[in-house]
């Protein structure tokens, strides 16, 4: 039987407190603080917004004696920052009221701050331990990695699939045929959950052009994400659902015309890299990509994504629209309604430390 230590058992419920942010934070990592005295939980708390109070803060504000700091240890998923940004830098915070032990899940990829927490916090005399739940701590903020390492969002493929592997039937934009659902209605709420997760939402224009999707949240509470897609030669109706301006809306094209406030011009032959690199500047930290099998294996080709998350229904189409294909072996198997839901990350995007 496995040991848990304390260090472990406190450093899990920063992870579990780190999680109630999740789709709340933006470009900034999900943190969970918990401060420990004589192994009793005195004082918890999260980063729970983006531009909002850090975990640690909301840990230390919430210990009823304060007395109590100089005596305890304080737990947190991600090395306290020590920089000045849109708040002040929690290891001062932390120095300040003497708090003696820092335990830390891992060490912040952020150049402005990697390792200059901790040689703050050591320079102090505080007794800093590092790496407990280190693997679990970079998979909760694997968005954040990729943010910071890759300069680029989190791309999240996702699709669903008929048992005899096809994405869609043949359809004519012309004489179309309504889309077939492969999942039902409980697996639908989850995509919504999902997309309100993430920054924004991309899909094709030939998705746009024959389905009008709106690309929102309707079955599911939550940030409404924003709404991408390409129409390299201004194909998309001014009609269109993704241009109702009922939520962002980012349309890469060509030329930018003046009746299209949405068109996003860009220069050349633009590629994926290209739109993720300006995705990145704008600071969205991840995409959810639920467009057709074109726009899908484009970023399989290119290698740039790093989870994809497939429904594998039980129907049968016998011909149609082959589904894209990952090479790797799902990390996740998931019986999920009457799909089985495959999870799987781009082994060659994260080594450790991605």
């Amino acid at each position: 039987m496995e040991t848990i230590t304390s260090d472990v058992k406190y450093m899990r419920r920063c992870l579990e407190l780190a999680r109630k942010a999740k789709g709340k934070t933006g470009i900034n990592p999900l943190v969970g603080c918990v401060i420990v005295h004589k192994d009793r939980i005195i004082g918890e708390g999260y980063h729970e917004s983006f531009g909002g109070p850090h975990a640690e803060v909301n840990a230390i504000s919430s210990v009823k004696n304060q007395n109590l700091l100089s005596e305890s240890t304080l737990y947190v998923n991600l090395e306290p920052c020590s920089h000045y940004g849109k708040t002040p830098p929690c290891s001062l915070l932390i120095r300040k009221m003497k708090i003696p032990c820092v335990v830390i899940g891992v060490i912040d990829p952020n150049p402005k701050v990697s390792g200059n927490g901790v040689a703050g916090l050591e320079e102090a005399g505080i007794n800093v331990i590092t790496g407990v739940l280190e693997k679990e701590s970079i998979e909760l903020n694997r968005k954040f990695f990729t943010n910071i390492l890759k300069k680029r969002p989190y791309i999240i493929l996702k699709w669903a699939e008929s048992k005899d592997g096809f994405i869609d039937k043949i359809r004519d934009q012309n004489s179309p045929i309504e889309p077939t659902w492969i999942t039902n209605t409980t697996a639908r709420k989850l995509v919504h959950k999902w997309r309100g997760e993430e920054d924004a939402i991309f899909t094709g224009v030939n998705t746009v052009l024959m389905d009008d999707p709106a690309l929102n949240l309707r079955d599911w509470s939550g940030n409404q994400p924003v709404r991408i897609s390409i129409d390299r030669h201004n194909r998309i109706s001014p009609n269109a659902k993704i241009k109702n301006g009922k939520q962002e809306t980012i349309i890469f094209s060509y030329q930018k015309t003046s009746s299209d406030t949405f068109n996003q011009e860009m220069p050349g032959e633009f590629s994926i890299s290209d739109m993720l690199d300006f995705l990145y500047k704008k600071q969205i930290a991840s995409v959810i990509v639920e467009g057709g099998a074109k726009i899908i294996n484009s970023f399989i080709r290119d290698g740039l994504w790093d989870e994809a998350r497939v429904f594998k229904g039980k129907s049968v189409f016998g011909n149609g629209i082959i589904s894209p294909v990952i090479t790797f072996p799902p990390n996740e198997r998931i019986p999920y309604c009457n799909s089985l839901l495959l999870i799987t990350y781009n082994r060659i995007n994260w080594q450790k430390n991605i």
